[in-house]
């Protein structure tokens, strides 16, 4: 006969005990979230009556195989009868299946009777996987739910977190904690890793809060001024604005609430720390747009020139390339892209860390009022941030230089094929 030895973390044993029927942890990284939801499928599906399943849901497949598959394979070999990877299913030995899902492919969870799911990192899906797929799923068998994830601002998530929270439905119970709350981890290095990460990166990671996208993503004190650095390389990132309204609107005051187009101007030294030499902005016609970026080119013969993708740039590459002929002056130009985030969240992680950590300085004889303002402010409704877009987007063509102190005698490059 088969004995499982659960061993529980402490914040483990307190969920694992209480009776409430869906329940939503919010957790840190490392805090051991995926192994509890390893042992909470595997009890379930040995309790589960005849004809029914349990279900692990993540963010996507690929996720599901690389998080929970091997883990239950290797841990619940006693109890496993088949394991079948490319379906991600097991069949335990009592003949009850566990199947792994992702939510990026919700119709694979349609048809199911579930006596229990599981949603890993469940504030990165969207709400209808719950609502309309899982949820009409346990009916059947009034079954379980458990709705585990590191939070990702106040999403669906977090409304079912203060349903657990608030107490006004008996179905529902909600737990917070981060990833001091494994007496596994060594807290010198969660301090460690405060130490380096931004502050929004650590406490959406490590202390699990729905609240660090507030409106001071960015500190006055955090920013510092500086000459230019001897060595380095020079980037350009161009956010561009509408240019058929500019060129239509005539009155200040119109023009005034209309977004500029803004070319970031950015010297990264072989350390990685950025120099923003300028910020050239203004509301341009397409034609004196292209002319600016060619300027910009021609004047500081950077490595890597990134403009937004989209219509804007396709109206503006024609006249680009036609200056780049006439002017005999060639740059790549490397498409930029949202990478399917939200601007505030996309922002603050290119540049939140960088400016906390003394990572950016502004060349001191610049005047930055606005841009400060606009950083300092975002994201708030009627500011614009068409300065701190441009600069954001220096993340994306950035090329981090590596190299190890050595004695000139003694040096060996980090790279024998290349020879750096």
């Amino acid at each position: 006969m088969t004995t499982l030895n659960f061993r529980l973390l402490k914040w483990q044993q307190s969920v694992w005990n209480d009776s409430h029927r869906f329940k939503v942890i919010a957790a840190g990284r490392r805090c051991g979230k995926s192994n509890y939801v390893q042992k909470r499928l595997v009890m379930k599906a040995l309790q589960a009556p005849k004809g029914s399943v349990v279900v692990y849901i993540a963010p996507t497949l690929g996720q599901a195989r690389q998080i929970m598959f091997d883990a239950l394979n290797d841990n619940y070999k006693e109890i496993i009868k088949g394991a079948h990877i490319n379906n991600l299913e097991f069949t335990l030995v009592n003949g009850n299946k566990i199947f792994l899902r992702g939510a990026d492919n919700p119709d694979t969870l349609r048809g199911l009777k579930l006596y229990y799911a599981a949603l890993d990192e469940a504030a990165f899906m969207k709400e209808d996987v719950w609502t309309k797929i899982v949820r009409p799923a346990l009916s059947d068998l009034k079954g379980e739910a458990d709705f585990i994830s590191t939070p990702y601002g106040r999403n669906w998530f977090y409304d079912v977190y203060k349903l657990g929270l608030s107490g006004n439905d008996e179905e529902w119970a909600a737990w917070h904690f981060t990833t001091y709350d494994n007496e596994t981890i060594d807290p010198k290095e969660i301090d460690a890793a405060k130490r380096t990460l931004s502050s929004l990166a650590f406490n959406q990671e490590f202390m699990s809060s729905f609240d660090n996208q507030g409106n001071e993503i960015f500190k006055e004190e955090w920013i510092q001024y500086g000459k230019e650095p001897q060595y380095g390389e020079y980037l350009l990132a161009i956010d561009l604005a509408g240019f058929e309204e500019v060129g239509k609107t005539n009155t200040s005051a119109i023009k005034a609430k209309l977004d500029e187009s803004a070319i970031a101007v950015v010297k990264q030294t072989d350390t990685g720390e950025w120099w923003v030499k300028k910020i050239i902005h203004g509301r341009w016609d397409v034609k004196a747009t292209a002319g600016k970026i060619l300027r910009a080119i021609q004047d500081h013969k950077p490595i890597a020139v990134g403009i937004e993708k989209g219509a804007l740039k396709n109206a503006v590459a024609p006249y680009l390339h036609d200056l780049m002929r006439q002017y005999n002056t060639y740059s790549h130009i490397t498409d930029l892209t949202h990478g399917n985030r939200k601007k505030q969240d996309r922002i603050a992680w290119s540049l939140q860390g960088r400016f906390e950590h003394g990572k950016i300085t502004l060349n001191e004889d610049e005047d930055w009022t606005e841009f400060v303002e606009q950083l300092t402010m975002f994201p708030t409704a009627g500011i614009h941030d068409d300065q701190v877009d441009a600069l954001s987007y220096i993340d994306q063509i950035a090329i981090a230089n590596y190299y190890q102190e050595a004695d000139e005698d003694e040096f060996e490059p980090l790279n024998a094929i290349i020879g750096y």
